[in-house]
């Protein structure tokens, strides 16, 4: 679950690390008014949107297409730049390289505070799922999009693992904060908020926190320029206050619908619909679809107890994006019966009027009845006794492939 950088703001300013005062804003007039009571003569107008990249994104009218502006942060110096930034950034769509060409528009701004900024820094602590440990990854090339630094200069990348048991010990802290070239004052706040950030990622089950930019400021202190957090969904049930603060203007709409029949949903960019049930057989299936040419529109896990209703709704799903051209059924039995997805696939096929071709491979529990009752049909249904078999015909059946 991934939160705004103001909310982000909000909760590291209770958890007492060092941000810059700021004011979330939903209109012009907020946004006015949050300059005011700052007192600070230079202030950033920064758009709240669920991705990364804002600062080199482009803002376009969601009417028309055409560009209002470059960057979805700017700096203000004064009160008319503060209405002219607020008017171009909300209700228009903010493109950055995560949104991809579809972008999001902007409903929320942040005021902050100007910040006498000496240098930037990268920082990130993240699960590293290889070593089992949450990893700690810092950067002097802050300000930067992280994978360009990776590329070009991955000796600019220090990274350190944590013991969640411990915590990040004084001699990782100090470590790190000299592998950054900081001394002094600088070293003594860097420690100090590492630490209280680990802390933080910890006690909310974070899935990752990033802060990019990082910043020195002119008399030596760290602070936290920026607020990239996402939470273990999880793990929400520890942390109700949390859940609160989910946008879900900002989420897939079929997503959330998904979600909420017990579903998971991850709309692509292909167009063949994909309904499995299990994470690593779905994951299979967009392999093979792509071994064979062709590209997956979602992924789609129905779990290993869906009903007939649940693949109904699941197939509702899959159709509502208008870029599907057909559709794979991967199932394999075990605690799901394969006569009843058969049932549920039927189903959905006479409700919603399916015309896009459909494939679907049913191996398992029942699966012999669910093959049956598919070949007892009249519909259009083609079936397949393997995934490569199955991902092939979807994929010659829509006009694709190699």
């Amino acid at each position: 679950m991934n939160i705004h950088e103001y909310q982000g703001k909000s909760l590291f300013r209770g958890a007492g690390l060092p941000v810059v005062a700021g004011v979330h804003c939903t209109s012009v007039e907020q946004a006015l008014s949050a300059y005011d009571d700052l007192a600070s003569k230079i202030v950033a107008v920064k758009s709240q949107i669920h991705a990364g990249g804002r600062g080199k994104g482009i803002l376009y009218d969601p009417e028309t297409g055409a560009e209002v502006m470059q960057g979805g942060v700017k700096i203000a110096f004064n009160r008319d730049d503060v209405e002219t930034y607020a008017t171009n950034l909300l209700g228009n769509k903010l493109v950055t390289k995560q949104t991809g060409e579809v972008g999001k528009i902007v409903n929320n701004l942040y005021i902050e505070s100007g910040c006498a900024i000496a240098h930037e820094y990268y920082l990130a602590i993240l699960v590293d799922r290889e070593e089992k440990m949450p990893l700690i990854m810092a950067s002097t090339e802050g300000g930067m999009d992280i994978e360009e630094v990776a590329e070009s200069t991955p000796e600019a990348i220090h990274k350190i693992h944590v013991d969640i048991n411990v915590g990040v010990t004084d001699a990782q802290a100090s470590g790190l904060a000299s592998s950054l070239g900081l001394d002094g004052a600088a070293s003594d706040s860097f420690v100090t908020m590492v630490q209280g950030l680990f802390s933080f990622f910890a006690e909310k089950d974070c899935a990752m926190v990033e802060i990019n930019p990082l910043v020195r400021t002119d008399d030596d202190e760290m602070v936290l320029l920026d607020a990239k957090v996402s939470f273990d969904e999880n793990a929400l049930f520890r942390h109700p206050d949390i859940v609160e603060l989910r946008d879900l203007s900002e989420e897939e709409a079929t997503e959330i619908r998904a979600k909420e029949a017990g579903l998971s949903y991850v709309k692509l960019d292909g167009d063949i619909g994909c309904l499995v049930n299990g994470a690593g057989l779905a994951m299979a299936t967009m392999d093979v679809i792509k071994l064979y040419g062709g590209e997956p529109a979602n992924f789609l896990d129905v779990g290993g107890g869906a009903d007939e209703q649940q693949v109904e709704t699941a197939f509702s799903i899959i159709m509502e994006d208008p870029n599907v051209k057909g559709i794979l059924v991967n199932i394999f039995g075990g605690i799901m019966r394969c006569d009843i997805i058969a049932r549920g696939v039927i189903a959905a096929t006479e409700s919603l009027g399916l015309e896009d071709p459909l494939v679907v491979r049913l191996v398992g529990t029942n699966f012999e009845e669910g093959r049956a009752i598919l070949a007892a049909s009249d519909l259009n249904i083609h079936t397949a006794e393997t995934l490569a078999e199955g991902a092939e015909k979807i994929v010659s059946l829509i006009g694709g492939g190699q």
